[in-house]
């Protein structure tokens, strides 16, 4: 199938991303691209959060926690960040070598340029300006495993011996997919949120440069391996839902001693 090979920004992770990533196939997080910032997650009522700053521009932050490719369909608003089509899973995604990392910064107009993501009032979200609102303020990633060309002859009956004594991959735990266990949870929580201010979605901003090439992909199986989910709003949205807790603002400092002189040294020369 066709998906898309990242040639760009492949940087590991600092650790204090990884901290903030969700997922176990591969990581995701959300960067604020503005400030640097990877964006805490905080998990509430059975789903991850992340609270965007109207106006900045941010970006989906991929990693590969495997040895081998993996492909990321990846999601924004409920549109597909590659081909702008209303998303599925079937749909073309990028590919990741093994640990190897991405940030998709925007919605992908070519192979060398996307026009950038940005937090933006509801109404200006590139999915409500294309008419489908109805999935504003969710992040998803569908993660596949890759189908391995089968084995030469010579080695049918190594890797038989290995099935029998239980080492073969496909024998290995699979790695929960929290998102799709919690489908059944979003409606209620749909219903039990209640936002004093306009929702936070994703806009189509300005173009700028991301250079991918295509690539073929088999994939193991037609359903995903992995399916993240993340849900953002702003801050003001996400305290009011009871989400976060709004920071306490530090207290001023205090001195005991105010009217003492501290210890001088040598001044600098004037001028």
């Amino acid at each position: 199938m066709k998906a898309i090979l990242c040639v760009a920004a492949l940087a590991l992770l600092t650790a204090s991303c990884e901290a903030c990533a969700v997922g176990s196939l591969a990581g995701v997080s959300v960067i604020d691209r503005d400030t640097g910032e990877v964006l805490p997650m905080h998990y509430a009522r059975g789903e991850y959060w992340v609270a965007g700053r109207p106006g900045a521009r941010y970006a989906v932050q991929l990693r590969n926690r495997l040895g081998g490719r993996i492909l990321a369909v990846t999601s924004v608003d409920g549109v597909n960040v590659i081909s702008g089509a209303t998303a599925g899973w079937d749909q073309a995604g990028y590919v990741l070598a093994g640990g190897e990392s991405y940030q998709v910064t925007g919605w992908r107009k070519s192979d060398s340029e996307v026009a950038a993501f940005t937090f933006t009032a509801l109404p200006d979200s590139y999915a409500a300006r294309t008419g489908r609102p109805a999935n504003v303020g969710v992040i998803g990633v569908a993660v596949f495993r890759e189908r391995l060309p089968e084995p030469p002859p010579c080695c049918a009956e190594r890797d038989m011996a290995r099935a029998e004594a239980g080492a073969t991959a496909d024998e290995l735990p699979r790695a929960p997919a929290p998102a799709e266990s919690r489908r059944a949870e979003a409606p209620a929580l749909a219903r039990s949120l209640n936002a004093p201010a306009m929702k936070l979605g994703t806009g189509h901003g300005a173009r700028e440069g991301s250079y991918v090439q295509e690539t073929q992909f088999e994939r193991l199986q037609s359903e995903p391996n992995e399916v993240i989910r993340i849900r953002y709003d702003s801050l003001d949205n996400l305290v009011a839902m009871g989400i976060v807790r709004r920071p306490r603002p530090p207290l001023p400092a205090a001195n005991p001693f105010p009217g003492s002189v501290a210890q001088q040294f040598v001044p600098d020369p004037p001028g």
